[in-house]
């Protein structure tokens, strides 16, 4: 296992493949593909939903889900299965070949062989199938070459064709009315046809140029049809005038995959390429559609990435001009930067949205501190001689723009703020740095290097600017390879050296003074801005590097290349400590404050891909437990949903009593680092409420008894007694005489009849093997009330007999393998407030049986010992903070 593992994918909508809608009761569900949207797909080529099923077609193969787990799939296709059609309680799928199989999803476990198959004609290639309402058995193909068929599936049969429109056939779809369908084609044109009688209703044909891509009807009354061509663009059609109603231009900023109008409701829903899902509904007064809600996601691959808030959010800029806030949290959170008024803007100059937004970003820097205050983010261009400034709090451009040198304009490559939120600093591709205010815009001065003459800073392109934490030192970097430091407020040049080659990024680690640089021999270099010397060179990639960045704590430095290697060097040491290959090089990543969540952006991907730091969450200290650097691991991209790393409980393994002991599987233990005390975890209403459970059970005690209803429901089964009187099953369990023999004068078992328990039985267990991580995980998942009766269970009730016969006693074996059980626990210092609250509770139940029985004062005394011992330690702890807590808050700075 390596540091970091793939967790899951955040910005994907959805992709070319259109979706499937359903509706179960009175939800509306919609069911998107997203690429790899499972780990062990290739890329889905078509879809469909029945209830909580959900098919999925990759290559030649069709998987069967049943809600999120897969129970099937079906692997008769010899070719790619292009297109799916929910038919009933069957579903037909169709390849590019022409091979049509009808499949049942009833008992799918029993048989995963296709029901029927028919073969189409060699020359009618497929590219759309649908089924006419109220047509028995029949579906309808339409063709590339243009000509439609009707085929009846249950007798295999070609009922009809129709010739075609000159021009191939992209999409079909029914009409609430009976009998008609509409038909797009790749010309542009769309038309209502009548297939009972083969004639032609209506045509329409799209303004812009493109093929028809998508149909709908409205089904609440309003004579529509809704069509996506595609340029992106989603007409609106008036069936009884006849005519255009209204035009989309902007809906989307790729081909319209789908569109469908949700039953006896005005609203539409499209799916585009643009990796976006819109609905809009038709409110207005003019019957125009407007934008209801949407998720998007970009619609090109990202170019740098930055977490912010904490590692809640990640900020990211992409090759589609959209500047994007990401949740990491929750995606309904994420959401794209407002760039004021482009829709409004793009309408009054009639021009495309595109046309007006920004070019695409290249760099960007932030400072959450004066989030509340001012903009707090800045963002060079592409080809830009202006950079520009956002509000974070508002979600919303800023309204100075910073123009570095205005007598030589030159695009901006650069970009930092200063630690504490007012300064900014632009470097340009004609080697000028210039430094900003940001709360007013204004220039607070250039950097120029007056030791050579020179009216700018560097020679060349400005490749990366920096700022230490206190103010004191701006460090810069030119594409001539030369890093110059320079004083921050006087501007003038400290000091500078020359890395002998170019340099392509910087990245600067404000408090540890660590300045890593990327050159065009793939090396990774580190400098000591105070000592002004070479500390580390990190050497090992075999392509560009791409981007690279600090941990939090210095301690770790994460680079990426185009060999698709993704590398991790600690900085203390000097060595990589871990490498993994990913099929698709990385392009940018950051890596959270806390560490615990890595983020990258890959070539031709529009996610943003999330890995978890495992080496956070287990208790390997030992960096040889990871890669060295000569093996390199290939792991795949996280997929769309987190993985699924709930598995069973340890102890789940263990369930059965009557399954032998020699087959248990106990999880192995994890080696602790030495003198170091754990904690559970667990809530902290978990393990208070164990200490006080007595408190609890007092105060929820109710103020009257129960009373029992004279007349019981007549739900409540009854079973026959002697008395006479009506019994209930429920009642029939307590009811027990002195003699052992309930109302019916059968014996009823006592507690030593009973088979042993799990939680006894896991107890034992653990005992023999040594190994108590799957008993200490059992009782962990256990409420208070539960672990309350389990350690109740083995209570002595009598001790009436004398000490040899009361050591071969059940009960008291189980309280002494509970003593070891503490021993062992407390030894390791695992659990360590969970273990205490678990002991103060059991020496309350079986604290008298302990005192009477000498063998099991020995183990009690060994447990106070261990005990005294561990907890000298910890309060040694406590009392240490303390008093350096208290000295500090006394003390007079």
């Amino acid at each position: 296992m390596g540091i970091f593992e793939p967790y899951r994918a955040i910005g994907c909508i959805t992709s070319g493949v259109p979706f499937s809608v359903q509706r179960l009761g009175t939800e509306t569900f919609v069911t998107v593909s997203v690429g790899k949207a499972f780990q062990i797909f290739n890329k889905i080529s078509a879809l469909a939903s029945y209830r909580e099923y959900t098919f999925a077609a990759y290559g030649n193969n069709i998987a069967v889900f049943k809600r999120a787990h897969q129970v099937a799939t079906w692997s008769s296709h010899n070719a790619k299965v292009k297109l799916l059609l929910l038919f009933g309680e069957h579903i037909v799928s169709v390849d590019v070949r022409g091979n049509m199989f009808l499949w049942a999803f009833k008992g799918i476990l029993e048989n995963l062989a296709p029901s029927g198959h028919v073969m189409l004609d060699e020359k009618f290639s497929p590219s759309c199938i649908m089924h006419p309402d109220t047509y028995l058995n029949k579906v309808l193909i339409g063709s590339e070459q243009g000509p439609m068929e009707l085929w009846n599936i249950s007798t295999k049969k070609k009922i009809f064709e129709f010739k075609g429109w000159n021009s191939p056939i992209s999409c079909c779809v029914s009409s609430p009315a009976l009998d008609v369908v509409a038909i797009g084609c790749s010309d542009g044109r769309i038309h209502v046809h009548n297939i009972r009688y083969d004639e032609e209703l209506v045509s329409f044909t799209h303004s812009t140029r493109g093929s028809v891509t998508a149909l709908s009807f409205s089904t609440d009354g309003q004579p529509l049809l809704a069509s996506g061509g595609s340029s992106g663009v989603i007409s609106i059609w008036n069936l009884e005038k006849k005519r255009l109603q209204s035009v989309v231009r902007e809906a989307h900023d790729s081909v319209v995959t789908s569109l469908h109008f949700f039953a006896n409701e005005p609203v539409l829903m499209s799916s585009s390429a643009d990796n976006s899902i819109k609905m809009w509904i038709f409110d207005t007064s003019d019957g125009d559609p407007r934008l209801l809600r949407f998720r998007s996601g970009h619609s090109a691959p990202p170019l740098c990435i930055k977490f912010y808030a904490n590692g809640r959010h990640i900020l990211s800029a992409g090759q589609d001009r959209a500047f994007r806030l990401f949740s990491v949290v929750q995606d309904q959170q994420s959401r794209e930067l407002s760039q004021r008024h482009v829709s409004k803007r793009a309408k009054k100059l009639k021009v495309k949205e595109e046309e007006i937004k920004l070019k695409p970003v290249i760099a960007f820097d932030c400072a959450e501190i004066r989030e509340r205050d001012w903009c707090n983010v800045i963002t060079c261009h592409m080809d830009t001689a202006q950079a520009y400034v956002w509000r974070l709090q508002n979600f919303v451009l800023g309204e100075h723009i910073l123009n570095p040198c205005p007598e030589n304009p030159t695009p901006v490559k650069a970009c930092a703020i200063s630690a504490c939120g007012n300064f900014a600093f632009l470097g340009t591709a004609g080697g000028w740095i210039e430094r900003f205010n940001l709360q007013s815009g204004i220039r607070r001065g250039a950097y120029i290097d007056m030791s050579e003459s020179r009216s700018c800073a560097h020679d060349g392109e400005v490749v990366g600017v920096a700022c230490d934490s206190t103010n004191t030192l701006m460090i810069s970097a030119g594409y001539q390879g030369d890093i110059k430091v320079w004083n921050f407020k006087e501007r003038d040049l400290k000091s500078r050296w020359e890395i002998g080659c170019s340099v392509v990024k910087i990245v600067y680690h404000r408090y540890n003074g660590l300045l890593a640089t990327v050159a065009n021999d793939l090396t990774i270099r580190l400098f000591d801005i105070v000592a002004l010397r070479l500390v580390r060179k990190f050497e090992g990639h075999t392509d560009r590097i791409t981007d690279l960045c600090f941990s939090e704590d210095g301690k770790w430095l994460v680079s990426s290349s185009m060999d698709g290697s993704l590398r991790i060097w600690d900085v203390i040491i000097a060595r990589q400590i871990d490498a993994v290959h990913v099929d698709v090089p990385v392009t940018a990543l950051s890596l959270s404050p806390n560490m615990d969540i890595l983020a990258t952006t890959h070539v031709d991907q529009n996610g943003v891909y999330l890995w978890v730091n495992q080496a956070m969450f287990s208790s390997t200290s030992n960096v040889d437990s990871y890669a060295s650097g000569k093996e390199i691991v290939s792991v795949k991209l996280p997929s769309i949903s987190s993985a699924e790393r709930s598995q069973e409980e340890h102890s789940e393994k263990l369930v059965n009593a009557s399954q032998p002991k020699d087959n248990l599987d106990f999880p192995t233990q994890d080696k602790q680092i030495p003198e170091l005390v754990t904690l559970s975890l667990l809530p902290k209403s978990q393990w208070q409420n164990l200490i006080n459970l007595d408190i609890i059970k007092v105060r929820n005690k109710p103020i009257e008894p129960p009373k029992k209803p004279e007349k019981a429901p007549f739900f409540l089964p009854s079973v026959p007694s002697l008395s006479g009187e009506i019994l209930f099953e429920s009642e029939k369990l307590s009811l027990k005489d002195n003699d052992g023999t309930d109302d019916d004068g059968k014996q009823m078992k006592t507690r030593s009849d009973m088979p042993q328990s799990r939680f006894l039985y896991l107890l034992q267990c653990s005992k023999e093997t040594d190994n108590y991580a799957a008993f200490t995980d059992y009782i962990k998942g256990l409420s208070p009330s539960t672990l309350d009766m389990e350690l109740r269970m083995f209570q002595i009730i009598d001790d009436d007999d004398d000490q040899q016969e009361a050591e071969k006693r059940s009960e008291l074996e189980s309280i002494k393998w509970f003593l070891d059980y503490f021993i062992h626990e407390l030894s390791c210092r695992n659990n360590f407030e969970f273990i205490q609250a678990v002991i103060r509770l059991f020496l309350k139940i079986h604290g008298e049986t302990i005192r009477q029985q000498s063998f099991l004062q020995e183990k009690a005394r060994k447990l106070l010992d261990i005990q005294c011992m561990v907890w000298q330690r910890v309060d040694k702890l406590f009392q240490s903070s303390r008093c350096v807590v208290a000295f500090l808050s006394n003390s007079q700075i």
